[in-house]
């Protein structure tokens, strides 16, 4: 077990203990939370708890276990469906997390890169290395990592300024009711739940645009382009209209819908990537396939429709 002291930055004070400690130590919210009520981050001299406002000349103690060293799973079947140089993209299973934290057991898409001896950049936080752009453990498709310091620079910028061209598929429940629209609606932390996240006027400004691409009755296939990365963007915006995702019960779906089409996790797939090349600047355009729950699904909702079709003939 060991120990870090560190003095709460100017630009930190006065903000939530929890959300300081993760810029300053490059964790996420809900683990910098965990930490702090855990008792494993606190503020030497006063009590604190997760809410308490940082004061000037607060030093923070962190007290952290020393890793037990355990060799992380290794996820065989990410393909890799570009690389060169400066990027490699991947096709990401789903139960695969973007990169290494606090609670998690799996594999990881960095891990799994530097397994097969993959060349990552050693910009950005620690055991994040590389990655500008994430998706969570239960959604699959295509993730970017970057390889050289040119790349991390370039691409992280790109992303930022909402340069690359992110398409999703989703299978969402209901008929919806336009071929195409936009969902334009703030999204911040749920209150009643570290992991959730919602619709609050309060929260970071996102836009979600989406066209049909099939419809089932009972469920509706979208292609789907993000404008922002929100955490959870897709799956709380759709929530937010009366139509979740198929298979995500987080947000609202259907758990017998769910079983009928055999999905453990939402359907949503991350199908296409499109970004300049940070080197040769030039136009690039990354395709993955859906994978097979995902594919099953669609056929279900389309032998349930012909059943429907059938029985009102």
């Amino acid at each position: 077990m060991s120990t870090r002291l560190l003095p709460a930055p100017d630009m930190l004070i006065g903000k939530r203990f929890d959300v300081a400690l993760a810029k300053m130590t490059g964790l996420s919210r809900a683990k910098a939370a965990e930490l702090v009520t855990s008792g494993a981050a606190h503020v030497l001299g006063r009590d604190v708890d997760k809410a308490s406002e940082l004061l000037a000349g607060d030093m923070i103690e962190i007290i952290e276990q020393e890793p037990e060293h355990k060799v992380e799973p290794i996820a065989h079947d990410m393909a890799v469906v570009y690389e060169d140089d400066d990027v490699v993209v991947v096709d990401k299973p789903v139960g695969v997390a973007a990169h290494a934290s606090i609670g998690w057991t799996g594999p990881t898409v960095l891990g799994s890169l530097l397994d097969r001896g993959v060349h990552i950049t050693s910009y950005g936080a620690p055991g994040r290395q590389g990655i500008v752009s994430r998706l969570d453990v239960g959604t699959s498709g295509l993730m970017l990592v970057c390889k050289s310091e040119l790349a991390y620079k370039e691409m992280r910028r790109q992303f930022s300024e909402h340069e690359v061209v992110k398409t999703y598929e989703a299978l969402v429940q209901g008929n919806l009711k336009q071929d195409k629209a936009t969902i334009d609606a703030p999204i911040g932390r749920a209150k009643v739940s570290d992991f959730r996240f919602c619709i609050t006027p309060l929260g970071k400004h996102a836009i979600t645009h989406w066209d049909v691409l099939e419809r089932f009755g009972e469920a509706t296939l979208a292609r789907i382009n993000l404008e922002t990365g929100r955490t959870h963007q897709i799956r709380v915006h759709f929530s937010s209209i009366g139509h979740p995702l198929v298979g995500d019960p987080m947000y609202g779906a259907n758990p017998k819908l769910s079983e009928a089409c055999g999905l453990d996790r939402q359907w949503l797939h991350a199908i296409q990537l499109e970004f300049r090349h940070p080197r040769t600047h030039v136009w690039t355009t990354v395709r993955s396939t859906l994978p097979a729950d995902l594919d099953h699904a669609l056929d279900v909702m389309r032998q349930r429709q012909q059943q429907r079709e059938l029985a009102d003939a």
